[in-house]
């Protein structure tokens, strides 16, 4: 039994109870009893104290013991949900008497021929999907702890639909966003990893992701019926979606956020993605800000933006083969705590400096590798004609 089958019927038992849907605490109480976590552990990983987590648990499985005739408490709730769970003969008695639910919890042996399912029928029968192909692996991740609890309570506890996570190239963006999804991906029934490195126009993007869903082979088309069944996915599901490398649908050499021609459709997408109800969230990982995150208030709208600055942690440069760690401080100040940046810097003082970062750091100048230059000079070139002009200004300051 999956935890979103655990929380479907919480939920039902809960609102048949009460007339109200599970809120973001008890989902979180759920979960993380289910889980095995003490109250303790649950209240840390939201912020609220012990004590408020107790009352919460103990209010849900006064509920749930209403609506099950058995005294359910935190020590039984699991053993006594996947009791009932095989219990084919509790399923088909729940669902008799609240005839109007439906509960798309497998049975071992099918009586009768099913008829052809309409689209939210497929839809709601998918129990858990993950599409990560292209993501990154992380195989090592510092610091970013407190970034990863915002981005966690923004999903979690605020709801937020929409969420941007902005900085330079190098910074870790990627990186960030992926640890969050292996982290967390249990908590979510759908995960999808979409990269725009190489842009497709926004109905070709759909139409993957209706094929994953089984919703149709063919080129979809922006229109009503399309978006009826893309967010009746987001409403049924708890899905999470990242779009990376998203500043490759902006035009180069205007002010950031401004969109290609052919890649207009993304900025209808992002506002109905706040403005229409639903239970999911989409990830925009990108070295520039879109319109829509500058000109939507975070009071108003459910999104969120997180700019990422420099990593200023003497671990980023443990595993690189460098000696003076006395000195790695001074380095990682130089180079404003990039990580790639430090990756590129590293090997050429392992080249050049026989990994001697004391003798680099004395040349007290801003080394720039083939590399690196090749980075912020693509980085220029993106910039509008002013923003280069004021960037030339500043070359000519000593400061």
């Amino acid at each position: 039994m999956t935890i979103a089958e655990v929380l479907q019927l919480a939920d039902r038992l809960v609102f048949e109870g009460t007339g109200k849907h599970l809120d973001d605490l008890q989902q979180v109480v759920i979960q993380g009893v289910w889980q095995g976590k003490s109250y303790s552990q649950i209240g840390e990983e939201c912020h609220r104290s012990e004590s408020r987590v107790r009352d919460v648990g103990y209010r849900l499985w006064q509920i749930l013991s209403e609506q099950l005739g058995e005294d359910i408490n935190k020590n039984n709730f699991r053993s006594t949900i996947e009791r009932l769970f095989i219990n084919s003969s509790f399923i088909n008695l729940f669902n008799h008497k609240n005839h109007h639910h439906i509960f798309n919890f497998c049975s071992p042996i099918s009586e009768q021929p099913q008829q052809q399912p309409d689209i939210e029928n497929k839809v709601d029968s998918i129990s858990c999907y993950e599409d990560l192909g292209i993501a990154p692996k992380i195989n090592l991740f510092y610091g970013r702890n407190e970034e990863l609890k915002i981005i966690y309570d923004w999903i979690f506890l605020q709801k937020a639909r929409l969420i941007s996570v902005l900085g330079l190239s190098g910074i870790g963006k990627t990186t960030l966003v992926k640890r969050f999804v292996d982290l967390n991906s249990k908590s979510f029934d759908v995960l999808m990893w979409k990269s725009l490195k190489f842009p497709q126009p926004l109905n070709l993007l759909l139409t993957e992701i209706f094929k994953d869903f089984s919703l149709g082979n063919d080129s979809v088309n922006l229109n009503e019926e399309t978006w009826r069944k893309f967010f009746n996915i987001l409403r049924q599901k708890k899905c999470l979606i990242v779009l990376d490398d998203v500043q490759n649908i902006f035009t180069e050499k205007q002010f950031a956020g401004k969109y290609q021609s052919e890649y207009r459709d993304y900025k209808t997408f992002l506002k109905m993605m706040t403005e229409i109800e639903h239970q999911s969230c989409l990830i925009l990982v990108s070295q520039e800000k879109s319109q829509e995150m500058k000109s939507l208030n975070e009071e108003l709208y459910p999104i969120k933006v997180l700019e990422l600055t420099g990593l200023y942690e003497t671990e980023l440069l443990k595993n690189q083969g460098l000696e003076n760690p006395e000195s790695w401080s001074t380095l990682i100040k130089l180079y404003e705590g990039n990580p790639l940046y430090l990756q590129n810097i590293a090997d050429l003082i392992k080249d050049v400096f026989q990994g001697d970062v004391l003798s680099f750091v004395e040349q007290d100048e801003l080394i720039l590798t083939e590399d690196l230059k090749d980075i912020f000079n693509s980085l220029f070139d993106k910039l509008s004609n002013v923003e280069q002009k004021i960037i030339v200004e500043m070359t000519q300051q000593n400061q």
